[in-house]
């Protein structure tokens, strides 16, 4: 398989396999109008195998998205063909509109306005806590 490099843009790399979808859905990346590669089940020395995601457009990423849906995937900013920066991404302590509470007795199920913040609340289960009716969430 042969993915063309990127001038600028972004690469989220060391995605778990199977989770490249799952980012490519709650970073919105289906609605941009530039080329996006998902490439699943590449072979990896570290992982045995992951996921990858290019961007070819200097877009910003929301990291708490990547960092939720899989903490230690990385980031490459790609700028003139070169890699520019690299970060690693951890979990992130509080989630401000990536998921929705499932809680139907929530207030922000009757509330629109409000913002759906969950915190980090059990880091080795990855568990994420509504601030506003505790109901828990398992990260992916």
């Amino acid at each position: 398989m042969n993915v063309d490099s990127i001038q600028n843009g972004v690469v989220i790399d060391h995605i778990s396999a199977g989770r490249g979808m799952r980012l490519y859905e709650l970073l919105g990346l289906d609605k941009l109008s530039v080329p996006v590669a998902i490439i699943k089940n590449v072979t990896s020395r570290k992982m045995g195998k992951k996921d990858l995601i290019k961007v070819d457009a200097d877009i910003p990423i929301n990291l708490d998205v990547i960092g939720f849906v899989d903490p230690g995937a990385t980031v490459n900013v790609i700028k003139n063909g070169e890699l520019a920066e690299k970060r690693s991404v951890p979990m992130p302590e509080t989630l401000v509109n990536v998921i929705k509470c499932k809680n139907p007795r929530c207030i922000t199920s009757t509330e629109q306005e409000l913002d759906h913040v969950f915190r980090l609340t059990d880091r080795e289960n990855l568990v994420y806590r509504c601030i506003y009716c505790e109901t828990a969430l398992k990260g992916d």
